[in-house]
């Protein structure tokens, strides 16, 4: 009888050892651990992050972290962690989320548009991806890497084509420069390649001549216009005289920093700049801003046709009147100067 009543006691004790295991399996493996209402959340691991950073982040999507904390444990997720964005969705159990944040970093859809400079790219991608704006601008700056590839300070702006591209968010900044020089060359294909042959400018010359057509106008209808008068000036020896070259050429003097130029003045174009193209015949020696795809195939495909000039049109703004002669230009740019008074711009 003795012996009966021991083997009740341990088989009564294996059904409560059983049944603590299966709660605890359930508690932390299998019970529903979220507590946002969104369907999604996200969580970014940094490069050599520990625990307990990803635990701070975890905390205030969970409602039992300590739960988490003894799977985590369990399953080596603690010594095993990996750099990333991933997602967690709504009702997920401890061991779903573990699996996530384990092994599915998501890629994110990074987009730049128009940064007039490489210091105002690198602070617009970190915002988007892991490396900071000081390792991105140290990469796209490097002596080696610009001379490997045949760039230079000047003309590195035009390496980076502006559009929206997948990343993973834990990307370096080397492998961020890396995968745009892939982007550069994708874009130069034969086709463009051959165009550029066409018309007598190298890639780098193209950019230069695209920054300028899209800094004098937003409108991809009329930038082949605007390409073909500064063609044609190329073509004959006659000085660009674009106007945003000399607000790029202001912009690197101390008395210009923090201002905006709105009406370019005589004092402009006196500025001693290889980017004063009213001083300087030909192309300057570089980008002025980065330009938009489609003011590069503008330059590509420029409209053929006998004008030399264009001002701003006072009746449609945004866009430009083009003159084939001199006496045409002078009256249309008295039209665009008289408006310019009329609203009080005067500098």
């Amino acid at each position: 009888m003795y012996i009966k009543k021991i083997l009740v006691a341990i088989a009564l004790l294996g059904l409560v050892g059983a049944a603590y295991f299966a709660y605890f399996v359930y508690n932390a493996m299998l019970k529903p651990n979220t507590a946002f209402n969104n369907d999604t959340a996200y969580i970014y691991v940094r490069t050599n992050a520990n625990y307990q950073e990803i635990r701070e982040q975890l905390e205030p999507l969970l409602k039992d972290i300590e739960s988490f904390d003894v799977l985590a444990k369990q399953k080596k997720y603690m010594t095993n962690l990996r750099a990333g964005r991933f997602a967690i969705k709504k009702g997920m159990n401890n061991n779903d989320i573990i699996n996530s944040i384990r092994s599915k970093n998501l890629p994110i859809t990074l987009s730049f548009n128009n940064q007039e400079s490489l210091e105002k790219l690198a602070g617009r991608i970190s915002t988007q991806i892991e490396a900071d704006s000081i390792s991105l601008i140290e990469a796209m700056t490097e002596a080696s890497f610009l001379t490997k590839n045949k760039f230079n300070e000047k003309t590195a702006l035009g390496m980076y084509i502006p559009n929206s591209y997948e990343f993973f968010w834990n990307t370096s900044s080397e492998l961020f420069r890396e995968r745009m020089l892939t982007e550069y060359n994708r874009f130069w294909n034969d086709s463009r390649k051959a165009k550029a042959k066409t018309i007598g400018l190298s890639q780098d010359e193209v950019m230069t001549l695209a920054s300028i057509v899209y800094e004098e106008s937003k409108q991809a209808s009329e930038q082949p216009r605007i390409a073909g008068v500064y063609m044609n000036r190329l073509r004959i020896g006659m000085p660009l005289q674009a106007d945003p070259t000399l607000k790029f050429a202001a912009y690197q003097l101390p008395e210009y920093k923090n201002t905006v130029i709105k009406r370019v003045l005589n004092v402009h174009k006196e500025i001693d700049s290889p980017y004063n193209t009213y001083k300087n015949a030909g192309l300057p020696p570089g980008l002025i801003a980065m330009p938009d795809i489609s003011a590069i195939d503008a330059v590509l495909n420029y409209e053929k046709h006998n004008y030399l000039y264009f001002a701003a049109n006072a009746q449609k703004l945004g866009f430009h009147k083009f003159a084939k002669n001199l006496s045409q230009h002078n009256a249309n740019a008295r039209e665009y100067q008289r408006y310019l008074s009329s609203q009080g711009i005067n500098k």
